[in-house]
């Protein structure tokens, strides 16, 4: 399942794609974003089974030690806690865990540099080697570990990214998202009932996929009512040297405030201005608070937006 930012930005993507092509179908664009949304999938799949094949590469040097022509007594009774991780074995024997990564042939066996790179970062990390110190492991140990391998070697891992790029177009941008989703799944697992999104379903429910689908329409048909609209509030600001970014940004903002009535002004405003902070320039969240401010206080005054139900919270 999908969360609602990177939805939103895979809108973005979408739209900014549909712009520089030069307005094609909107059937061809809607494609291209639910193939986007699937890869994402995929990615937060590929991600995990990376932690499996570290955990392997574990092993295998364990294994090799104990050959060695004259062993030393840490060789031949290693400390395993790391490669005993319950969440990493109960995910190796996951039924849908397995179906997936064999149905959509998912591997690392072509980056045996990253594994090993990684590794090594890990191994000698101070967090790794406070878990390894304890004389027990415990649930939490094993899920905290796993968060930090996450969060502090392969979210920063440069190589990663080098890698990911000759495997997808896709997925560079995705990778902070995706390991925010797999860290919930950590957090919200226990032994016994690890929690997966199946392949089934990569929307959280019918109301997401329509969410995206609607907004990429409306985006698009709309287009030139909110550029204008845009050109009116960006005073002393030619609206062609606007950078096209920040246009689509406010775009999107707007038809989400105009066309979802169940979504608080304030929630679009914050996620649309985070989101300008990744894919604009540092200064352009200021710039679109600041116009969409403007719009929205007339769009509301007009009733061209009007919320109801949770789309009220926040209101005055």
């Amino acid at each position: 399942m999908i969360n609602r930012r990177l939805l939103r930005i895979k809108v973005l993507q979408a739209y900014y794609a549909y712009t520089k092509r030069g307005h094609d179908s909107i059937t061809v664009t809607e494609k291209e974003l639910l193939h986007s949304i699937e890869k994402s999938f995929d990615l937060f799949y590929y991600l995990l089974l990376l932690v499996v094949d570290i955990v392997a590469y574990a092993k295998s040097r364990i294994e090799l030690a104990k050959q060695k022509n004259i062993p030393t007594y840490e060789d031949l009774h290693p400390n395993t806690r790391f490669i005993d991780n319950w969440y990493v074995k109960e995910l190796q024997e996951h039924t849908t865990f397995i179906k997936i990564i064999d149905n959509k042939k998912i591997n690392w066996v072509n980056y045996p540099e990253l594994i090993r790179n990684l590794y090594q970062s890990i191994i000698n990390s101070e967090d790794y080697n406070d878990y390894m110190g304890k004389s027990e492991s415990s649930v939490n140990e094993d899920k905290n570990l796993l968060i930090t391998l996450f969060t502090n070697h392969i979210l920063v891992s440069e190589d990663l990214y080098q890698n990911l790029e000759e495997e997808s177009i896709y997925w560079n941008d995705d990778v902070e998202y995706v390991i925010s989703m797999i860290l919930k799944t950590i957090r919200k697992s226990s032994p016994g009932k690890l929690t997966l999104f199946s392949g089934e379903k990569i929307f959280k429910n019918e109301e997401d996929k329509e969410f995206v689908l609607r907004l990429l329409h409306k985006v698009i048909l709309k287009h030139k009512d909110y550029k204008e609209l845009i050109k009116i509030y960006a005073e002393n600001w030619d609206i062609e040297r606007i950078a096209l970014m920040d246009i689509l940004i406010m775009e999107l903002a707007i038809a989400e405030m105009v066309e979802f009535s169940q979504i608080p002004v304030r929630v679009s405003l914050n996620e649309y201005i985070e989101i300008s902070k990744t894919y604009s320039s540092n200064k352009s969240g200021v710039f679109i608070n600041g116009i969409l401010d403007k719009i929205t206080h007339r769009l509301k005054k007009e009733k061209v937006i009007v919320k109801r139900g949770k789309g009220l919270i926040g209101e005055q």
